[in-house]
């Protein structure tokens, strides 16, 4: 077996991280207690020599608690620049209180949290120049794991196609092992080079780094054997499920005392503190937009009653949460209609049942400000997808693949579809295809960028009728 790459890859990393950190703790030493504060930085310099002995082991335990030498291949930049600040958050904590106890004379608390900062920058600098040097070195063909595929399968075309995609992971795929395609058989130059029989006398010859398991369902009847090979050689083994036409989306794993459970979507919203988040934002969010925009609806409702008879207020019954119906309010802008004629019929260009002041406010949305009772009673909220009617709920279930997923969170007064011009007269699978990057997406940030956008590209809709 060839030297594991992947562990010499960690090492580099972990030894210039260790370089960042010295040097960024004499900067800071220099910036904080010599130049700001300038202190007798000669009578603490003994101090903080010797506190490097206890301060750069809890930094560098901090950053394998969060996983930063996992995956370093396929990190995005997000991504490593979040576990950098992450590691750092934890370590400062950590030693902020361990002084708060210890009661240590001398050293600044305000010293680590500039450590923290400027650790952060210069670390992600230094991540990101060698990661380009070790990709490039990849690119090269050089220092690459050797990986070979056991099974032909649609999961085995998409784990080649990303891999010839990223040659700055290092990976070189020396071809697959199974039992149904010929000997020779090549997807993408990556030839079928025996049977699954032949996996033992393969790994014997060791130059092999790594076993990919891509077996299709049908086959998973060899995995057991095919693993226990896999052990029994001590090669480096990665198991990718075949579900690819099976499960919608990306699942994830979680554990249950041992037992692995895929979850076919994740949801971050089924975490209830991600819930409280959504939930405390909508409540604040609506009673500050109720009394911003009380004088417009106020305005609104005396020229719905005054122009066109019928109430202010329409109530129409729409689908939310779980599949719940509720009453979704809006400034009435048609003529009054029955309940039995309007539940099947959408809105068209020159419909002839939108009154003047109606055909206005619904093309700048005035008409949803309403909904802002509903976000405060809890039937939507701010952001999400936008409900349905019960009749169109029914007819896109059974037409639009993956369609009632939407309503595993509230609906929404405006969402990712919206902002992106899909509302109205518009595709509605384009439609569900956003709120499905919602649902899975979700984060605060993400709310208060829809919120941002809703504001200049949201209101006016050339697509509402």
């Amino acid at each position: 077996m060839k030297n594991d790459k992947r562990s010499a890859v960690g090492l580099i990393y972990f030894l210039f991280d260790l370089l960042v950190l010295v040097a960024t703790y004499w900067l800071t030493y220099w910036f904080k207690l010599v130049l700001l504060d300038d202190q007798n930085y000669i009578e603490i310099f003994e101090l903080y020599l010797k506190s490097m002995a206890f301060v750069f082991p809890v930094f560098l335990l901090s950053y394998m608690f969060v996983t930063l030498y996992s995956n370093m291949r396929t990190q995005s930049k997000g991504a490593l620049l979040f576990l950098i600040t992450e590691g750092n958050v934890f370590g400062t904590l950590f030693l902020t209180l361990f002084l708060f106890f210890v009661k240590i004379e001398n050293f600044s608390r305000l010293f680590l949290v500039y450590f923290a900062v400027l650790d952060t920058v210069l670390m992600f600098i230094e991540r990101v120049i060698v990661g380009k040097i070790i990709d490039h070195s990849y690119a090269k063909g050089k220092h690459q794991s050797q990986v070979v595929i056991v099974g032909y399968s649609e999961t085995a075309k998409a784990y080649i196609d990303r891999v010839r995609a990223n040659p700055q992971w290092g990976y070189h795929i020396v071809g697959i092992l199974d039992d149904e395609k010929e000997t020779g058989h090549t997807y993408k130059d990556v030839p079928v080079i025996g049977t699954t029989d032949g996996l033992t006398s393969l790994l014997e010859k060791n130059e092999t780094d790594e076993i990919v398991i891509c077996l299709k369902l049908t086959e998973h009847s060899k995995l057991k054997t095919v693993v226990n090979t896999c052990e029994k050689s001590g090669v480096h083994t990665k198991f990718i499920p075949d579900y690819m036409n099976v499960l919608p989306t990306q699942p994830y794993t979680e554990d249950m005392q041992g037992l692995p459970v895929i979850n076919i979507r994740y949801v971050p919203l089924m975490s209830w503190g991600n819930a409280a988040i959504k939930r405390a934002m909508d409540i604040f969010g609506s009673l500050f937009a109720i009394i911003l925009f009380s004088p417009v609806m106020l305005v609104v409702a005396i020229l719905v009653k005054t122009t066109s008879k019928g109430g202010v207020i329409f109530k129409q019954e729409r689908v939310g949460k779980h599949n719940r119906p509720f009453k979704m309010y809006k400034f009435r802008s048609m003529v009054v209609q029955t309940d039995e004629s309007e539940k099947d019929k959408w809105t068209t260009k020159n419909d002839a049942r939108v009154t003047k002041v109606g055909a206005f406010i619904r093309k700048t949305s005035i008409d949803e400000l309403p909904q802002f009772f509903n976000v405060l009673k809890g039937d939507m909220s701010l952001i999400g997808p936008r409900p349905e009617r019960p009749f169109f709920v029914e007819k896109f279930k059974e037409e639009i693949p993956r369609y009632m997923v939407k309503h595993q969170v509230r609906p929404g007064i405006t969402g990712w579809a919206q902002v992106n011009g899909w509302r109205g007269d518009t595709s509605i699978s384009e439609r569900i295809a956003c709120d499905l990057y919602y649902i899975e997406h979700w984060s605060l940030k993400l709310d208060v960028k829809i919120l941002f956008l809703t504001f200049f590209k949201g209101f006016v809709n050339k697509n509402a009728y």
